[in-house]
């Protein structure tokens, strides 16, 4: 369970974390329980894991629910959607986590690998940002996920890249669809961390070649990470929207 360092300021907000049951997306789950929110913790697969988030949460007093849903199926966002509702009486705060990466060269893209990535990266977060214009309270928040990688040139990278490109862009041209509502829209991009997305399919040397990109010659972890995001959920940041932060130690 994340410690509460921070002020109980969502008390009583209803947050929705796609892909929580591991990495970025945990720790996220967590620290907004830590400070009063209800919070769902969506996932695609893994119930155990999921469950383990919520049991954690509710030991330390906070209020959560597992909702699995596949955001690369818009049936399946609406449903996630519909069932917080049922569960919470709205929705305040959206951070669209789920993400998938694989990198391999060009020519070994696949169709089937290209169109996943899409479908859960691009095609998950759009369609989540739409059922979020018809059902968030007003003066809610959203908080898209993109990557420091898009600022750099790594060879194997360009499908996730180009999904995260299209994430901001996402982000930039709906904050005025948002804006007459109070709603902010905004995505971290953060580089490197130390999570089981970030080290499928990499060397030790590939590692510490990464490693050694950044100012403090370390991985990110993902508490590193949480203290934007709630930044960017609280009240202080009402007035920053369509906007694209990149929380990576000086990794670009």
């Amino acid at each position: 369970m994340h410690s509460s360092v921070y002020p109980t300021t969502f008390t009583g907000k209803t947050v929705i974390v796609t892909g929580s049951s591991r990495g970025i997306g945990r720790t996220l789950a967590e620290a907004f329980a830590a400070q009063g929110a209800n919070v769902v913790v969506n996932y695609s697969n893994n119930s155990g894991k999921a469950e383990e988030v919520v049991r954690g949460i509710k030991a330390a007093g906070g209020q959560a629910t597992a909702i699995r849903a596949d955001v690369g199926r818009v049936p399946e966002i609406e449903s996630l959607f519909a069932q917080t509702f049922e569960t919470f009486g709205g929705i305040d705060i959206l951070v669209n986590n789920a993400g998938l990466m694989h990198t391999v060269p060009l020519l070994q893209v696949t169709e089937e690998d290209f169109d996943r990535q899409f479908a859960v990266n691009v095609k998950g977060t759009f369609f989540a940002c739409q059922a979020a214009a018809a059902r968030m309270n007003e003066g809610g928040r959203i908080i898209n996920f993109s990557t420091s990688v898009t600022g750099a040139m790594f060879p194997g990278y360009s499908v996730y890249a180009g999904t995260k490109g299209a994430v901001e862009q996402f982000t930039r041209q709906l904050a005025k669809e948002f804006g007459p509502k109070g709603i902010t829209i905004n995505a971290l991009a953060p580089g490197p961390v130390n999570t089981e997305l970030f080290m499928q399919d990499k060397s030790e040397s590939q590692i510490a070649g990464i490693v050694g990109m950044n100012a403090f010659g370390r991985l990110g972890e993902t508490d590193d990470i949480t203290g934007a995001a709630l930044f960017l959920a609280g009240e202080d940041a009402r007035w920053i929207t369509g906007q694209t932060l990149r929380v990576n130690g000086g990794f670009v």
